[in-house]
């Protein structure tokens, strides 16, 4: 889905019926778990700084478990769809959100899996990736959700350090506002797939009252202009002051 203002809400190429609806059962999953939380009067910081005004726990999908084996479901048929189901070798998790979502789709997908540390856990074998991955090894990263696409790269830059081939990621969420995620992860030749993004679940949200319209309507706001509305409530604005922002606090 593309939004008002042009940001891709995913993959450009996935955008087919069988893609609408998944978003948009996705979307209605995480509200029925209580996973998308709306706070438009104190807004949430997000891991790279920006202020939102609405925020989205996908932490809380492991605790229903009818709801994450439909969300596994549908994210192992997506990549399926567009990655194709003998493409991949490997299904890796990035630390530690992505864990338990890369071990259920790896299970369905009948595949190794493994996981990467954001940096080498400093001793014994001072390891950055838990589990085999060979060498050209095709790997799937898993997280569970996506801001500006900033840990990806750490997470990829690992793999390939490692001897991994990696060209696609996949995530439960993609926030699909801020800037840049998608051509940071396109310069390293990954491909972001996602299930769903805020967009769908303002969409979700249409027709059933899950939150105030005028809740709703600040939030149509920050995601018509992201940035503006991160610096007017005190984030960061622009994809450099994010950058600079999670390095001083990875320090």
């Amino acid at each position: 889905m593309t939004s008002p203002s042009g940001v891709a809400s995913a993959h450009p190429a996935e955008t087919s019926d069988w893609d609408r609806d998944a978003a948009l059962t996705t979307a209605r999953l995480l509200l029925e778990i209580k996973a998308v939380n709306f706070r438009p009067e104190d807004p949430y910081t997000l891991t790279s700084g920006w202020k939102s005004p609405v925020y989205i726990d996908c932490r809380r999908i492991i605790f229903f478990p009818r709801a994450r084996a439909k969300i596994m479901e549908l994210g192992v048929e997506k990549i399926g769809r567009h990655v194709g189901y003998e493409s991949l070798d490997a299904v890796v998790g990035g630390e530690t959100a992505g864990i338990p979502f890369a071990a259920w789709m790896a299970d369905r997908m009948m595949l190794p899996m493994a996981y990467v540390r954001k940096k080498p856990k400093g001793f014994g074998r001072n390891a950055q990736i838990e589990g085999d991955v060979p060498e050209n090894m095709r790997t799937l990263l898993v997280e569970d959700l996506t801001t500006d696409g900033g840990s990806k790269v750490q997470f990829a830059n690992a793999l390939r350090n490692a001897g991994a081939i990696i060209n696609h990621a996949f995530v439960v969420f993609y926030y699909g506002v801020f800037p840049g995620a998608q051509n940071t992860l396109a310069e390293m030749n990954v491909s972001l797939h996602a299930l769903c993004t805020w967009w769908d679940v303002l969409e979700a949200c249409s027709t059933r009252p899950y939150f105030s319209e005028e809740a709703a309507s600040e939030v149509r706001r920050f995601l018509e202009d992201p940035c503006a509305w991160s610096a007017r409530h005190g984030g960061v604005g622009t994809l450099e002051e994010a950058a600079a922002f999670k390095a001083n606090k990875d320090k």
